[in-house]
Formats: C-alpha cells, sequence, structure tokens
C-alpha cells in the first residue's frame, strides 16, 4: 500500500489537485485527493513540486515485433507472402526483450498498442501490452483481441504492384480484396456449425470483427484512403479506427460526422513518401476544433516511443489546447483503446499506472522520477541509452 504525497496530479477528469495524495492499494487507484491524510499501513512517498499523471499511452507501435538494433532479424512485423494475412497474430512476434520497450517503460509510456505492419491489405490482428518487462509476453498483454490490422495507400500497392509484380497493384484492387476478404467472413459466419463448415484462421479473426468483438485498425495516410476506410466499414456496419490519419484534417467534418476516431501520427518524421506530402503539424488543432476524438502515436520505432510526450506537447505549439494534449497520449488513447475503465485517469478503482515527473512532461527538461505499473515501483530496469 503506497501513498503519493504532496504532488500537483493531473487526474485527466477535471482540473489538476494540488498538493494532493494519491492512495494505491492492491494495484489499484484507492482515492485521490487534497484531504484524505495518509491512513495506516500506507507507506508514503513524498512528490512535493512534482507531477503526477496517469501512465503514458501510446496507441500505435511496433514495439517487440520490429525489434531495435536487430537488423532483419528482429522484424516480424511484416508477412510479405500473401497480401491477405488475418490469422496472423502480434502476439506469437513480441520480444518482451526488445530494448525499445524498456526504454519506454523508463519513459513513463506504460501501456502500448502493438500492431503489425502495414505491407498487407489485410495484415494481422493487433495487442494492448503493460510495457513492465515480464518473462512472457503473455504476461505483458492487457487486451489480445485489440484490433484487426488493414491498410491502404502505398504500402500494399508498393509491396505487391512494385516488388512482387501481383495484386495489389492500384487502390482499386486493395479495397477489393479487403471486401472480398468480408464477404467471405460473411459466408463462413453463416455456415459455422454445419458439418462441411471448416475451420479457417484467418476467417475466424475477420469474424470478430464482424461481431463487433474488435475494431478495424485502417492504415490510412491520404484523405481519400481515409473516406475509402470509412466507407468499408460502413458497408459491413463494423467499428474502424483510422491509423495515422495524415490527411484527417482535410476530412475532419466526415470523421466527426461518421463518429469515427483517429490515432494520429507520426508526427516528428519529414515527409519520406508522396502520400505525406500534405502533413500538418496543425493536425491535431484541427481535430480537436472539429470534434473528433482522437490520440497520438510514435509508430515506434519510426521515431521513439520514449519521447511521446515530447510530440504531444509539440502539438500544443501549433494549437492544441495543453490539457487536451495530455489527453491525447492518456485517457483519450484509452477510450479509443477500449480501456477507459482501467487506464488513462487517475480514479479510484483504475490501474495504479502513474508517473511522477520532475516538470511538466510537456518540457523538454522534465523527466519520469517514478514510475509504477499495476501499484509497484519498478526498479530494476538496467539503464538505458535514452535516459
Amino acid at each position: 500500500m503506497i501513498a503519493l504525497v504532496g504532488g500537483k496530479v493531473f487526474t485527466m477528469r477535471g482540473e489538476p489537485i494540488e498538493n494532493a495524495i494519491v492512495l494505491v492499494e492492491d494495484g489499484k487507484i484507492l482515492a485521490v485527493g487534497n484531504d484524505l491524510g495518509v491512513p495506516d499501513g500506507f507507506y508514503p512517498i513524498d512528490v512535493s513540486g512534482k507531477i503526477v499523471t496517469p501512465g503514458i499511452i501510446d496507441a500505435h507501435t511496433h514495439l517487440g515485433v520490429y525489434g531495435e538494433a536487430m537488423a532483419w532479424a528482429g522484424e516480424d512485423v511484416n508477412e510479405k507472402s500473401d497480401p491477405i494475412t488475418p490469422g496472423m497474430h502480434t502476439l506469437d512476434a513480441i520480444n518482451p526483450a526488445d530494448i525499445g520497450l524498456a526504454e519506454a517503460y523508463q519513459g513513463g509510456i506504460t501501456t502500448v498498442m502493438i500492431a503489425p505492419g502495414s505491407a498487407n491489405p489485410i495484415g494481422g490482428q493487433c495487442v494492448i501490452a503493460k510495457t513492465k518487462r515480464k518473462s512472457t509476453a503473455d504476461e505483458m498483454v492487457i487486451c489480445k483481441y485489440a484490433g484487426l490490422k488493414i491498410a491502404f495507400g502505398e504500402n500494399p500497392r508498393r509491396c505487391y504492384g512494385v516488388e512482387q509484380k501481383k495484386a495489389p497493384i492500384t487502390r482499386m484492387a486493395t479495397a477489393s480484396l479487403i471486401r472480398e476478404t468480408f464477404y467471405k467472413a460473411h459466408q463462413y459466419i453463416k455456415k459455422q456449425g454445419e458439418k462441411d463448415c471448416q475451420f479457417n484462421l484467418g476467417m475466424e479473426a475477420v469474424a470478430r470483427v464482424l461481431r463487433r468483438e474488435m475494431p478495424l485498425r485502417a492504415h490510412a495516410h491520404r484523405a481519400d484512403d481515409i473516406v475509402t476506410a470509412i466507407r468499408i466499414a460502413k458497408e459491413f456496419d463494423v467499428d474502424i479506427i483510422i491509423e495515422h490519419a495524415t490527411e484527417s484534417y482535410l476530412v475532419a467534418d466526415v470523421m466527426a460526422r461518421e463518429n469515427v476516431p483517429a490515432v494520429l501520427g507520426p508526427t516528428l518524421t519529414t515527409r519520406v513518401k508522396l502520400e505525406l506530402k500534405d502533413k500538418s503539424m496543425e493536425a491535431p488543432a484541427a481535430l480537436y476544433q472539429s470534434g473528433v476524438t482522437f490520440a497520438m502515436m510514435s509508430d515506434h520505432p519510426v521515431i521513439p516511443s520514449c519521447f511521446l510526450p515530447v510530440y504531444a506537447g509539440l502539438a500544443t505549439r501549433f494549437g492544441l489546447p495543453e490539457e487536451h494534449g495530455l489527453k491525447i497520449i492518456t485517457s483519450e488513447a484509452a477510450k479509443i483503446l477500449g480501456l477507459s475503465n482501467r487506464l488513462g485517469s487517475i480514479a479510484p478503482g483504475l490501474d495504479a499506472d502513474l508517473v511522477v515527473w520532475s516538470g511538466h512532461p510537456f518540457h523538454l527538461s522534465s523527466r519520469p522520477e517514478l514510475i509504477m505499473v499495476d501499484g509497484v515501483v519498478e526498479s530494476s530496469y538496467p539503464p538505458s541509452h535514452a535516459f
């Protein structure tokens, strides 16, 4: 039982609480306020002059499946043998020893969504994991079915049309392959229970989406690709989240009207391909003003997950309110991941994932001084090159 005493607490559910106490018991937040006192049996930790936030959430990464400093040997993110691979699952490729996971943790990133890559029109299933290292990936994962990755735009066209000289060569083919797979899954569901129905691992994954047990996670940069993704989701009446969403600010009215959320980024890259030519640092502010629900990503290893608060802080330089800048890496990210009942805020009953910062998380001089996951202060991580 732990009491964090005297810090400025950003609960993400109202105004920050000055000189507050956060009580933690059995891995959960027991209470938060500035008039609690420290009950008997609680170990007090003085965090006076510090800032306390929920654990930071990176809503789109390839941590553990695209290992750092391992070249091709650690690159398990794209199964390029076939454009349609819904049966693939990131859980089977996560390396808990990936240095990127350790550095994310040390940067205050306590929860991450881990996705397959975007080479395939349908690439596989995503997971949500906590970054505190365990012996196995299974022990780190808190949501095994976090979404089915689909991809539009340049990446599948380049991987198959340019490099392998087969479909999808065009955007039309990408959309057609995705549609055809979903029609097949409809037929598969209808046949389940019949004697001649043969088990199909890929169709089982798509069926989870059709039953709304997990969403589509659609890699889409260009505005027209975003609209195509939404069109397909509406055709099959499934939930969808737009990943990357580079030109989402151009169709923010559509996304707001259709109530489609986005995970935006990575914002701190250059325009390395054509579909990024209209990338704008003002996109977060534009989505906020349009009423679009969105979070921010690192897309690690494209840019390091451990500095996600810096990327969110830069968005405030371009018009995003500071309070919402924190929300897109905490409470809004948790909402999009479907875990706001566990993560993203400091409130009774939620997981005790907390970070004590030396200053405001957006300040370049600020750093995590204490990191807590599930109520445990981890102190056994090896020194990191990044921190």
